[in-house]
């Protein structure tokens, strides 16, 4: 059928007769094209046109709207004009005299129950999004990508609404769905900005809250599938998949004075002390098992870590995932907060009370791979668009989940937009930056020939390096005072120094070779500890080359690892007093802390995701009392600057002496700026008892314990040195002093001059 054969329905009629063509003022393909949901471009097609019909001006209002059986076109007046009907699945037109180009219009629609409603056409309203914007998104530097893409609620020309946004070059139509027009992909086609492939539409007066996703039909095979928002700031709970608009400006925030003192707070000679948490199963709804709020954990929560000493918390991932047993690392939401504990507001509320109770927010997040799931970013537009195309590159084999793209700009502008998201929009202090080593090298976990050498040939990924070191930069020199903390698991050269010495760039890294080291010492019998004596040496050869965060995370209790305290050898009696000193020589050794939730008072099994940590046990005094002693430890370790003032370099640190194996004993000096601070650590890794054991001891005065683990009221055995030991003038272990002093079994104790 021509275009000329377009019949208009008979009912319908129009007070500008002598416009009205016998056909409508677009072709038959292009309404096909509209109508059957494969259009391109259809701010082309829809809403106003100024046009020449038989040589007169005129202005053409064109609509596509298939539940509606009539619809009128409303000006600034009232006057209502009727549009046409030329195709029966709802392509309307009106043809108007010229108007002026800020001509104002409504829609008037019928309902097939003849029920009327006045709405805005999302087709008259101009793009937001500038030449600039998407010059800046193609060249990786639009870092701020998150106030322009995604669901934003603006007013455009006097009328409110959502701005929506997505990259998506190779898709041949976008289109907004949800529950606003049915789902019907072909109702709400978007704007295409040709320059970078992004899709636009302003939707007038959809509320806040409202489900959403992106129905992409791709331009190069037979695939047409529904993506939640990769902007999206909201997401319903799992199963569901919808994305949800909200607003970002609508909380009042009232942690001023943290923000202020944060550079000081977290500089690196101040406490660092982490308490790793899974929000979903730190604590459950006891009578459901179900989850907390964001308000609950922030009450229950912070309360907990001010009790304990922790100076932060570190959340697992809370960035949307479908998955609970990924724990968050398979993220599909890079820029919403999970819904399992309510929306993006109970979030920032979370946060704030944290800043207000003195308590620092450390976010685990993931640019490291994503997950398969139809709805997230794999194989978005019908292209591998986030992620290598090449197996070899692109496929992570342990985790069976999709590598990003990091020599793509738009893909490193992504992230980075999401690094800045959390830091700038939720106030969080901190990042610890996932599975940095996967990303470094192109052969992680992979045979020969199953990846793809750089351009050198080497197994450096080379983009990867290049994003990192960019994203530090841009995530310190926006947000000053945070923190980045890498998980790099293997020996990575200047992982924590800055980019313009050739570092990468992080302030703290994970020592993971220290965590090996003590796991491995400890679980020993302490009747072979004396031949393993450099396992808890070791780390001094290397504890100054980055700034470090000694780690007992999630992954050491969890895939038949067993729990902390189960770990240890012995008794139920050595378990505790092995675990205490653990924690002890922890402490004292150089480097920021880290705990995971549950390890510091026992936890029996191993972690469960999907139930709350074994908050029963502390029925029993053996577990209060370790409970008790982690909580001295760490107030301990914030109270005495020689244990965290100098961390990072040797001036911090002195061996009193690593060679008695045969006893197992160590013995060492914690040095602040002022010699008054220095603080000694004798540690002994046997269940024996050491009496008038002789210490070196580098200053004169006389010694008091600050700390013993062995402790009655730690459940010890109570050996130690009630009272102060004095110093002799006797030169022992390389030092001008020393003294006799009794030697806990399977315990550690701090010791100070008495001033």
């Amino acid at each position: 059928m021509s275009a000329n054969q377009v019949k208009p329905d008979s009912s319908s009629s129009s007070p500008t007769d002598t416009l009205l063509p016998a056909h409508a003022t677009v072709d038959e393909a292009e309404i096909h094209a509209i109508v059957h949901g494969y259009h391109g471009a259809p701010f082309a097609v829809l809403g106003p046109h100024v046009v020449e019909i038989a040589g007169t001006p005129a202005f053409v209002i064109r609509a596509f709207r298939p539940l509606d059986a009539a619809v009128f076109v409303v000006d600034s007046t009232g006057t209502r004009t009727p549009m046409t009907r030329w195709d029966e699945a709802g392509f309307f037109e009106a043809v108007l005299p010229p108007q002026e180009p800020d001509f104002r219009y409504r829609l008037v629609v019928v309902d097939g129950s003849g029920n009327e409603f006045e709405l805005e056409d999302p087709y008259r309203f101009p793009p937001l999004l500038t030449d600039y914007d998407l010059y800046l998104y193609g060249e990786g530097n639009f870092f701020y990508a998150y106030e322009k893409f995604g669901a934003h609620p603006c007013v455009i020309d006097g009328v409110p609404g959502v701005n929506f946004a997505v990259w998506a070059p190779n898709a041949q139509r976008v289109s907004l769905v949800g529950p606003f027009n049915g789902w019907d992909n072909r109702a709400h086609p978007m704007r295409r900005h040709e320059q970078m492939g992004v899709w636009e539409l302003f939707f007038p007066h959809l509320p806040v809250g409202m489900h959403y996703k992106y129905a992409i039909l791709s331009r190069f095979m037979d695939y047409e599938i529904n993506k939640a928002d990769p902007f999206g700031f909201y997401a319903e709970m799992r199963p569901s998949t919808d994305s949800r608009v909200w607003d970002l400006h609508q909380y009042a925030w009232q942690d001023d004075e943290w923000v202020a003192a944060r550079p000081e707070r977290q500089a690196l000679d101040q406490p660092i002390n982490i308490y790793e948490v899974h929000l979903g199963s730190w604590r459950r709804v006891p009578e459901t098992n179900g989850f907390l709020s964001y308000q609950d954990l922030a009450h229950q929560l912070v309360e907990y870590a001010q009790q304990m000493g922790y100076t932060h918390l570190e959340l697992l991932p809370i960035t949307e995932h479908p998955y609970d047993g990924s724990w968050g690392y398979q993220t599909t939401g890079y820029f919403a907060p999970t819904s399992r504990f309510g929306n993006p507001d109970e979030f920032k509320y979370f946060v704030d009370h944290c800043h207000q109770h003195g308590i620092g927010i450390i976010l685990d997040w993931v640019p490291a791979h994503f997950p398969r799931d139809a709805h997230g970013l794999a194989f978005f537009d019908g292209t591998h668009l986030y992620e290598h195309s090449d197996p070899r590159q692109g496929e992570h084999q342990d985790w069976g989940t999709k590598i990003f793209n990091f020599g793509r700009n738009e893909v490193r502008n992504f992230l980075i937009s999401s690094a800045l998201f959390w830091l700038k929009e939720y106030h969080l202090d901190g990042l610890r930056v996932d599975a940095v080593s996967s990303m470094l090298y192109l052969d992680f976990s992979r045979e020969p020939g199953q990846w793809i050498p750089n351009r050198y040939g080497g197994r450096e990924n080379l983009e990867a390096i290049d994003f990192i070191r960019r994203f530090n930069e841009v995530t310190h020199e926006t947000v000053p005072g945070i923190l980045t903390i890498a998980e790099e698991s293997t020996s990575w050269p200047m992982t924590t120094r800055p980019t313009y010495t050739g570092g990468l760039g992080f302030d703290l890294k994970w020592n993971m070779g220290w965590m090996h080291d003590m796991l491995s010492y400890m679980q020993m019998d302490p009747i072979f500890r004396r031949f393993y004596q450099n396992q808890i040496t070791f780390s001094l050869m290397y504890a100054f080359t980055e700034n470090f965060v000694l780690a007992f995370s999630h992954d050491e209790v969890v895939h038949l690892k067993r729990s902390m305290l189960d770990k240890m050898p012995g008794d139920a009696w050595r378990k505790y007093a092995n675990l205490r000193a653990l924690y002890a020589y922890m402490t004292a050794h150089p480097g920021k802390k880290l705990l995971f939730m549950g390890q510091e008072f026992g936890q029996w099994s191993e972690w469960n995701e999907a139930r709350s940590l074994d908050w029963h046990l502390l029925q029993w005094a053996d577990h209060q009392q370790l409970q008790r002693f982690v909580a001295d430890l760490n107030y301990l370790y914030q109270r005495e600057p020689a244990l965290h003032r100098i961390d990072a370099s040797w001036e911090g640190f002195e061996w009193i002496d690593i060679s008695d194996a045969d006893y197992s004993i160590i013995s060492f000096v914690r040095r602040s700026e002022n010699p008054a601070d220095n603080v000694i650590v004798i540690c002994n890794f046997t269940p024996v008892p050491r009496h008038d054991y002789r210490v070196g001891l580098p200053t004169a005065g006389s010694y008091r314990e600050l700390l013993n683990s062995d402790r009655h009221a730690y459940g010890g055995s109570g050996v130690g040195n009630p009272t102060p030991v004095v110093a002799e003038a006797l030169p022992w272990q390389k030092c001008n002093f020393s003294a006799p002093f009794h030697l806990p079994p399977l315990g550690v104790i701090y010791l100070k001059v008495v001033q």
